[in-house]
């Protein structure tokens, strides 16, 4: 596979994995390992990925990619509540939903911006999926109550 062809699969996957895993379910829906972290895992063809992450605000976690059994990409997060003026659990629906709206060209966390009612999820990354970081934040009527930052990319190099 062409590293072009791989980035597009990868970007077509990353966005399938993300939805039907923490985006379609949230906290429940995960499974609750021996060592207390929760995971999801989601498979297709070829490739395997699984989020990985410890505690509830504030938490840290890691997602990683298997292409035919070879580990190949990876993204470390951390994130937490930085305000008591909405529930954790409005915060964590709203932030879900974010997430599902994630796109092809910048599969790493959510949109750019997102709005609904009093929420607004705004996620500023850069770089691609070689090598990227960024920092989402939920705001309630203007107010920072979340943030959460990630970086990752390609774990080896990755040859045409």
């Amino acid at each position: 596979m062409s590293k072009g062809n791989l980035m597009k699969e990868l970007s077509k996957f990353l966005v399938k994995a993300k939805v039907n895993s923490y985006a379609s379910g949230g906290e429940g829906d995960g499974r609750i390992l021996e060592d207390g972290g929760k995971e999801f895992v989601f498979e297709e063809g070829r490739f395997k990925y699984r989020d990985r992450y410890f505690g509830f605000s504030p938490f840290i976690g890691q997602e990683i990619v298997w292409l035919d059994g070879k580990e190949i990409w990876a993204m470390n997060y951390y994130g937490r509540i930085t305000s008591t003026d909405v529930s954790a659990k409005q915060i964590y629906m709203f932030l879900r939903k974010s997430i599902r709206q994630v796109s092809y060209d910048r599969p790493f966390r959510g949109p750019n911006n997102f709005k609904e009612a009093d929420f607004e999820y705004v996620d500023e990354n850069e770089g691609t999926l070689e090598d990227f970081r960024g920092m989402e934040r939920i705001l309630f009527r203007g107010k920072e109550i979340y943030r959460l930052y990630y970086h990752g990319g390609f774990i080896e190099t990755i040859s045409p």
